[in-house]
């Protein structure tokens, strides 16, 4: 578990194909590994990967041909900088929110401008994701936590303060960026307990109007 506050920037050492999967090789920049051992986890932008390998100031993890293809991990290049975390400790500060490391799907960003001393970024999220994403929640973009602004249909707006963009990876992007994103976790289980008995027909997929109201809910 994490809470998207990133630790420190690395860059990638390799990412090389091992038989039937992928070894990426982190360097792991100002993150301190002196309490990392073999088997713990470090959200590499967002993506919670099991530390295989350790070296004095690099880490290795293998990852997966499922995670690459849900991720943006496999558009990585040598020396790209990514965003690092360790997994929370149960006596760590929760700056952040609820971040599992599973990432639910890749969103680009559309445009960004000044904001004051901020950037107002606009991304555009996969069109599944979208019933997630809610004005003032949270949503964690490449392993940050953030808040989100404004919701328009499958775009959403955030805002980022000149320490974030010089602490995270966010302050490369451009035009077109593809980003790891990962919804607010509450949101998928209140999506779950609201199916009720009808959680385990594999038929019912998503909530929607005609499901709203068999159970009650009438629209205003």
């Amino acid at each position: 578990m994490f809470t998207g506050i990133i630790q420190a920037l690395g860059s990638v050492k390799s990412l090389q194909q091992i038989q039937s999967q992928w070894r990426l090789a982190v360097v792991a920049g100002k993150l301190d590994l002196t309490d990392v051992q073999i088997g713990d986890s470090i959200a590499v932008n967002g993506c919670c990967l099991t530390v295989i390998e350790l070296g004095a100031d690099s880490f290795s993890a293998d990852v997966s041909n499922e995670t690459l293809s849900c991720t943006t991990l496999g558009l990585l290049q040598i020396g790209s900088e990514v965003n690092l975390e360790k997994a929370m400790l149960a006596s760590s500060r929760f700056g952040g929110h609820i971040v599992s490391g599973h990432v639910d799907g890749v969103g680009m960003l559309a445009n960004s401008k000044a904001d004051g001393q901020s950037i107002r970024l606009d991304f555009d999220a996969p069109a599944e994701l979208a019933k997630y994403i809610a004005a003032k929640g949270s949503i964690c973009i490449d392993g940050t936590s953030l808040t989100v602004n404004e919701v328009r249909g499958a775009t959403f707006s955030i805002n980022v303060i000149p320490h974030t963009r010089e602490e995270t990876v966010i302050g490369s992007y451009s035009a077109g960026q593809k980003v790891n994103l990962e919804v607010d976790l509450v949101a998928r289980y209140l999506e779950r307990l609201m199916q009720v008995e009808t959680a385990a027909d594999s038929s019912v997929s998503a909530i929607d109007q005609k499901f709203l109201e068999q159970h009650g809910f009438q629209s205003v």
